[in-house]
């Protein structure tokens, strides 16, 4: 996601490479966020990837050339999905901080 309102979401499942499951704008990126936090799924934000992601359409692997940013976002999510539940919150109230 990024702070234009512009949200990505990707699908990973070991196999093959990650691909676009949804992207969207304003209501859209809203709805695709609450998802993630309903789902608790990782959200990462981060607007120059998110901008370009959204030029893939639905269902394209994301391309070779940004593998090895994707892999470090999937560690990132496996890291966040590890975390205990105070772990969390504390790495929230951190964030918040600045």
């Amino acid at each position: 996601m990024n702070n234009d309102e512009l949200a990505v979401a990707l699908y990973y499942d070991g196999d093959s490479a990650p691909k676009i499951t949804a992207t969207g704008s304003e209501d859209i990126a809203r709805q695709i966020i609450a998802l993630a936090i309903e789902h608790e799924v990782p959200i990462y934000e981060n607007p120059e990837l998110v901008a370009l992601l959204a030029t893939l359409e639905l269902g394209d692997e994301i391309p070779e050339i940004l593998y090895r940013t994707i892999a470090e976002l999937i560690c990132f999510a496996y890291e966040v999905k590890a975390m205990s539940d105070e772990e969390k919150r504390q790495n929230a109230r951190d964030n918040d901080a600045f």
